[in-house]
């Protein structure tokens, strides 16, 4: 269950929002899906981490942390059986990179015996903001290697390629990498959301895929992909389905 339900009925989501600069923020609130989320759940420095992986684990991060787990404590605690932990970040950065391995290493400190998955933005180098991009990746890998469950491997250079060839977009913007990952992210947690047979929670999910438990990185694939004009001319066979979903260019990480 990703939401809580509030008074009115409306639907409130079990997700606590964290950020050392107090930009991204304040976007999100001023934003159309901002006045879903509880207040309390944003939790944010002043600083930021400067795309240091350092300064996101050890410095900045580690003043910030207590917070950020104080609100994850609440969340789990108002959770009747808490199955796992869901991280959506990214690894070019400081931030994601450093203190989100920084919480994901709390949160398995804490709760020992839960699932822990996380969706991971890889640096790539046609796609790069910062020179210091590949360091931050090398560390954190080590870090989710060790204390995550189950790792989505994604990367923006597979994202745009997608957007230009699949999706014949002419400029692609993050909401519309933004818009592949949801897509993808909705797809994973299709069914732990619904009703099945099949890999009905995060543990199931991780028996069937995980051969060795270092060995827990996964590309994923999505199917139908197909560009909005051409939607309404094209009916898919399962044959070409499954070509699809196995195709390299359907994979959100470049291979």
């Amino acid at each position: 269950v990703y939401f809580n339900e509030a008074s009115g009925g409306r639907f409130v989501p079990r997700a606590v929002l964290m950020d050392l600069e107090p930009g991204t923020m304040d976007s999100v609130r001023s934003g159309p899906y901002g006045q879903i989320f509880r207040p309390d759940n944003f939790v944010f420095g002043q600083s930021g981490a400067g795309n240091n992986w350092a300064k996101g684990h050890y410095t900045e991060g580690a003043e910030l942390i207590d917070s950020v787990l104080d609100v994850v404590r609440k969340e789990a605690e108002n959770c009747d059986c808490l199955q796992g932990f869901q991280v959506c970040h990214s690894l070019g950065g400081g931030t994601g990179s450093g203190m989100g391995t920084l919480l994901i290493s709390k949160i398995r400190e804490e709760y020992p015996d839960r699932m822990m998955l996380t969706f991971s933005v890889f640096p790539s180098p046609k796609v790069s903001d910062t020179v210091v991009e590949p360091y931050n990746g090398t560390v954190s890998v080590h870090q989710l290697v060790e204390n995550a469950d189950e790792c989505m491997v994604l990367d923006n250079e597979a994202l745009y390629d997608i957007c230009f060839r699949t999706l014949k977009l002419a400029t692609p913007t993050f909401g519309d990498l933004n818009h592949l990952i949801s897509a993808t992210m909705s797809g994973v947690t299709c069914c732990l959301r619904f009703p099945g047979q099949l890999n009905s929670d995060l543990r199931k999910l991780a028996v069937n895929l995980i051969p060795f438990p270092r060995l827990h990185f996964f590309m994923v694939g999505f199917a139908p992909l197909t560009s909005r004009g051409s939607q309404q001319y094209r009916a898919l066979t399962v044959p070409e389905l499954t070509q699809q979903m196995w195709d390299a260019k359907n994979m959100m990480a470049a291979s």
